[in-house]
């Protein structure tokens, strides 16, 4: 390995098969449950594509040439498959693409709607069932500058869509000197901030923001008639009313901040005619750079605006009660109110809370479920209400800790209500709810019937080993036929149609092993205790033909640690020792290729119960749970004390960059993207609330940056140089390369050209892993002088 290396490098051939496999098709369930869609997920795209310039405006990545998100992910092939007799048929006449995205099926499952996104920009099309033949219902004149840049009407006639302007002058250029100095004023109002990037900086960033994010709302049939509806604007949203009568629209509006990205400027909320013959502004909500920083902190004026599912044009949005600010102290934190068309005088309070309302789904005139929770404690409550009932008391259904995984009701199954809505399925007085089923044998997923007279829970189906299967979707209205996922540790993810009432079990999908040469891994999940008796879990895998007798492993962590108000919900089982072992590009597996255990996830509690911080203790804590996990892989066999390494990436590279500072127990590590000097996120960072003038010696204690000059173990960072990530600057990395290197450490520092917070690029990817098994086989498994 050299000091510095002359272009990309590629990997062991074992890790290039990886990377390069084709990835299991992605589904698609049609509405009706008589289609799916199997889409083909395009591989690692080139380095010239993610090196190829981008706009980087108000928290927003987008690609100047097609003004669509710069960092797309798609597809290249789409398959209709008929559910009853495993019909496959590709679709035809599909218009050449970079990626085909956004897809979605049509309320009435006669059409399947996309986007062909190319260099020169992004069209609509749109395929029949009848046919499976591929029609271009717009030309490439989409504006997906916020992401998917259309909506089906709900009489599956049409779309509402986000289109360009026509005749726009071209965008504007920078000026040749600087027309002034950029500034910015605080007069004495406390505006706190998290480290967020791609930030407004000046007012020609101000011109190209509303050059590329303005754009013309279009009616489009079917036959591609397009009517254009209202004035070109900073449209953010535009979603038809479950009857279609009306549109809601979200409209950016100045002033633009240098503070805080777009999803916290100022913008209109409207209601439209369908024809856009007259608009109705509900609210007119201000630029939201003075919220508070702490969690359960939200802005003042109407959130989470949208319709209601169940009803013809009802509109529903939840309001702060306490100024937004979860430091006063308040009975009722949030309003949930509703608003009927023609949305004319004051909304009607449905109901308020005493935590933040975290969602409703919707049933019917006298069903709907409201969700509450509050971070501080972990508490969550769900209620029953009759929303068409004013007055009508609710009733409490689940009042819980979220952090309890094991005491996990699940979640209310939905059913499509014909429109592109869906509401609360019903059945014989009772809701089924479909859970992960987290247990101390780990998962096994279940359908529960719920008896909303009684409030009493049967149990319909719970997954069995050897296999982990988990539910999907009902396929008839009366429940027994169940549309799972069905998986073992040998077999990977395949579709299956089982009917509760007689046990039948029909394969739908036949996907194949994604690597054969890796079927013959084990996996296995282990339990072991910390010191202070909290009960910690991984998963752990080993090569292909190893056993104890074999003798120990070189042997990489890859770990995430996780805070927790309750030493018994950290202590709880993760994960299935049935789960089929996918291989990400950028999890730890591919080491297996290279006669590696590897011990993933193993949980790092960080723990904090009662009023105490969890994060006053994070350094101890850490290193406790990496030496159980030590002493655990060495009393199994598996690793040794003198071949171990650590790594993690964002937060597990802050773990990893710690665990070499404040214990001896790793030979080597591997960070990448990660925080090192949290001095540089001093409005708090992941689950820590407190300021770093609240809480110095806290932030002093986490930064491993401060206390480099004990980090003794090589350790290899990698940064993408394009991060856009909260915190996660790639100058965490520089300057944690430059203060190892002054203290004489075994470093490398390598940046990734183009690349964000994860690596996209298949040079990239492929470079990261030749770094990472040349780092860590020269100083774990074949150390040199």
């Amino acid at each position: 390995m050299s000091p510095a290396t002359n272009g990309y490098c590629l990997p062991p051939e074992a890790i290039l098969q990886l990377i390069d496999a084709p990835e299991t098709p992605h589904v698609s369930l049609s509405p009706d449950r008589a289609h799916l869609v199997l889409l083909q997920p395009e591989g690692l795209p080139p380095i010239a594509e993610v090196a190829r310039p981008e706009l980087r405006l108000a928290g927003l990545r987008i690609d100047p040439r097609n003004h669509g998100p710069s960092r797309l992910s798609g597809y290249t092939g789409l398959t209709l498959q008929r559910l009853g007799d495993g019909t496959q048929r590709p679709l035809a006449g599909l218009p050449p693409a970079r990626r085909y995205a956004w897809i979605a099926w049509s309320p009435d499952s006669t059409q399947v709607a996309f986007c062909a996104v190319t260099d020169e920009g992004i069209q609509l099309c749109t395929a029949d069932l009848d046919s499976a033949v591929v029609r271009s219902v717009t030309g490439p004149v989409l504006n997906a500058s916020y992401g998917m840049p259309y909506t089906w009407l709900p009489d599956s006639s049409g779309w509402v869509t986000r289109q360009l302007v026509p005749d726009m002058p071209p965008p504007p250029e920078p000026p040749e000197t600087p027309l002034g100095p950029n500034v910015q004023e605080s007069l004495g109002r406390t505006a706190p901030a998290p480290t967020f990037q791609d930030l407004l900086r000046n007012e020609h960033d101000d011109a190209l923001f509303v050059w590329h994010t303005t754009c013309q709302l279009v009616r489009v049939g079917l036959d591609g008639a397009a009517t254009s509806l209202g004035e070109p604007g900073l449209y953010r949203r535009c979603e038809p009313s479950p009857d279609g009568s009306v549109l809601l629209v979200d409209r950016a509006e100045p002033p633009f901040s240098r503070l805080v990205p777009v999803h916290r400027f100022a913008h209109a909320i409207e209601v439209w005619a369908a024809d856009a013959a007259w608009t109705r502004t509900i609210a007119r909500v201000p630029l939201a750079e003075e919220v508070p920083i702490t969690f359960d902190a939200v802005p003042t004026g109407p959130r989470s605006v949208g319709w209601r599912d169940d009803a013809p044009a009802t509109l529903h949005w939840v309001e702060a009660l306490d100024g937004g600010d979860p430091a006063v102290p308040a009975e009722v934190r949030d309003r949930l109110c509703l608003l009927a068309a023609p949305f004319e005088g004051d909304p009607r309070a449905l109901t308020d809370l005493a935590l933040r309302c975290g969602g409703v789904r919707w049933g019917d005139e006298g069903l709907a479920l409201i969700y509450e929770g509050w971070w501080k404690n972990r508490h969550e409550r769900v209620w029953q209400v009759a929303p068409d009932e004013p007055g009508a008391e609710p009733n409490l259904l689940f009042d819980r800790s979220f952090e309890d995984r094991y005491s996990d009701p699940g979640t209310p199954l939905m059913r499509p209500a014909g429109n592109g809505r869906h509401v609360l399925h019903r059945l014989d007085g009772a809701l089924l709810f479909l859970g992960q089923g987290a247990s101390p044998e780990g998962d096994r997923p279940f359908v529960d019937r719920l008896d909303l007279a009684t409030g009493e829970t049967t149990r319909l189906w719970r997954s069995e080993a050897p296999w982990f299967e988990r539910p999907v979707a009902l396929l008839d209205e009366a429940g027994p036929r169940l549309l799972t996922v069905r998986e073992s540790p040998a077999e990977p993810p395949n579709y299956h149609a089982r009917d509760l009432a007689t046990g039948e079990l029909r394969p739908v999908t036949t996907f194949r092993h994604p690597y054969p040469d890796l079927r013959d891994v084990r996996k296995e999940l282990i339990r072991y205790p910390r010191d202070d008796g909290v009960q910690l879990t991984a998963t752990l895998y080993t090569p292909p033909g190893w056993s104890p007798d074999h003798g120990p492993l070189p042997t990489l962590l890859w770990a995430y640690p996780r805070e927790f108000k309750s030493a018994d919900a950290a202590g709880q089982v993760t994960d299935s020792p049935y789960r089929f072992p996918r291989i990400s590009p950028h999890g730890p597996l591919p080491m297996l290729t290279q006669g590696w255990a590897v011990l993933d996830g193993p949980t790092m509690p960080i723990i904090g119960e009662g009023d105490t911080e969890a994060n006053d203790t994070y350094v101890a804590q850490l290193v406790a749970s990496a030496r159980a996990a030590v002493e655990e892989l060495v009393r199994r066999g598996v690793g040794s004390a003198d071949r171990l390494a650590v790594g993690g990436h964002s937060y597990g590279a802050f773990m990893t960059a710690n665990l070499l500072a404040h214990c001896d127990l790793f030979q080597a590590g591997a960070a990448r993207s990660g925080a090192y000097n949290r001095t540089l996120t001093p409005f708090g960072f992941q689950a820590e609330e407190r300021t770093y003038w609240q809480a110095p010696e806290v932030y002093a204690a986490m930064s491993a940056f401060m206390h480099v000059d004990r980090i003794k173990a090589p350790v290899l960072l990698l940064h993408g140089e394009a991060d856009s990530n909260s915190g996660t600057y790639p100058m965490q990395s520089e300057r944690l390369y430059n203060a190892l290197k002054g203290h004489g450490a075994t470093c490398r520092l390598v940046l990734l050209p183009g690349e964000s917070h994860g690596y996209r690029a298949r040079e990239s990817v492929l470079h990261m892993w030749w770094e990472q098994t040349e780092w860590l086989n020269r100083f774990v498994n074949d150390p040199r002088p």
